[in-house]
């Protein structure tokens, strides 16, 4: 009898104990232990981090990150700390959140437009992305790199199409690059290239010849007239004398991309620049800024016309006048005159 009573104490003992140990694995394994109150939280975990740092980034993020970190540690995820941007989810216990950040890194979306230079599109990266800008335009400007993607430093720009992107949020400056190589390739695809061919140019040149386009007019549906007239002037060899290409070369020559021009001045006209379409013939060596998707779509679907002269349309503001004709022109170019002194626009 005295045995059973021992027998039954030890059983229950036991039941007890299995009973508070299931307890304390279900409370540290098993049990909800987000402290946010959104759907779900962003984790950016830099690449060489080491746990300390895991648990600094996550701590604001937790009920309770000892009972976090004794699950991890179990998980021997501290021995290999996964770098990445990762998702949590609300309610996610200890174990979800370990697998969580340990195999489920979330590409992240990337976007750019309207980069003057390939600096301006590093730094704009940097702030989306863990490389810093240093590291982007080197591999950007690498000439094994450039070579390869068919490009040079002074056309490079264009391999960069304006628009959203997927990308990893740890990927190196030298991956991103050549997905970027990549999509270049995939935009400009044989329909695209057989327009280019047909104008006589290569992909970079309507690139180029688009990023003027962009600058003369914001107007979408200008620009295939804006790039009309350009091809014109082409055609039968006149210069472009396109102003945003005098603006580009005074900024490229002062070092100063941060000036405002809003006027450009006859002697602006003789800066000697192979960016001055005043002086040289063709398009410029490399884009003036990064012409979206639309300019150069302008570029490759121009309308057909016999402009060759345009000029700001002051009872239109933002769009211009065309002429075929440079007494026509003359008239418009004079009507523009007296109403940007009247505004008092010296520079």
């Amino acid at each position: 009898m005295y045995i059973k009573k021992i027998l039954w104490a030890i059983a229950i003992l036991g039941l007890i104990g299995m009973g508070g140990f299931a307890y304390y694995v279900y409370n540290h394994v098993f049990s909800p232990n987000t402290a946010f109150q959104n759907e779900e939280a962003h984790v950016y975990i830099p690449t060489g981090a080491s746990f300390e740092q895991v648990i600094q980034e996550l701590e604001p993020l937790l009920k309770d990150i000892n009972s976090f970190a004794l699950v991890a540690k179990r998980k021997k995820y501290d021995q290999n700390v996964k770098a990445g941007h990762f998702l949590i989810s609300k309610g996610m216990n200890n174990n979800e959140l370990v697998n969580a950040i340990r195999i489920g890194n979330v590409p992240i979306t990337v976007k750019f437009n309207n980069q003057e230079r390939l600096q301006n599109l590093a730094g704009t990266l940097s702030q989306q992305m863990e490389t810093d800008s240093i590291a982007l335009f080197q591999a950007m400007t690498d000439s094994v790199f450039l070579k390869q993607a068919g490009f040079n430093p002074e056309n490079a720009l264009a391999m960069y199409i304006p628009n959203t992107y997927e990308v990893y949020w740890n990927e190196t400056a030298e991956a991103f690059c050549s997905r970027m190589s990549d999509a270049f390739k995939a935009f400009w695809n044989e329909d695209r290239r057989a327009k280019a061919s047909d104008l006589g140019l290569q992909p970079w040149e309507v690139s180029v010849l688009a990023s003027i386009v962009q600058k003369e007019t914001s107007q979408v549906d200008e620009r295939p007239r804006v790039a009309g007239l350009y091809l014109n002037r082409m055609r039968i060899g006149m210069l472009l004398q396109a102003d945003p290409t005098v603006i580009y070369a005074k900024k490229k020559e002062e070092n100063d991309f941060d000036q405002v021009i809003k006027r450009v001045l006859y002697k602006d006209l003789e800066i000697e620049s192979p960016y001055n379409t005043y002086k040289n013939a063709g398009v410029p060596p490399g884009p003036i800024t990064m012409p979206d998707i639309s300019s150069i779509d302008a570029v490759l679907n121009a309308e057909k016309h016999t402009y060759l002269y345009m000029v700001v349309n002051t009872e239109n503001l933002g769009y211009h006048k065309f002429a075929s004709s440079i007494s026509e022109h003359n008239r418009n170019r004079a009507a523009y005159i007296r109403w940007i002194n009247k505004q008092g626009i010296n520079r």
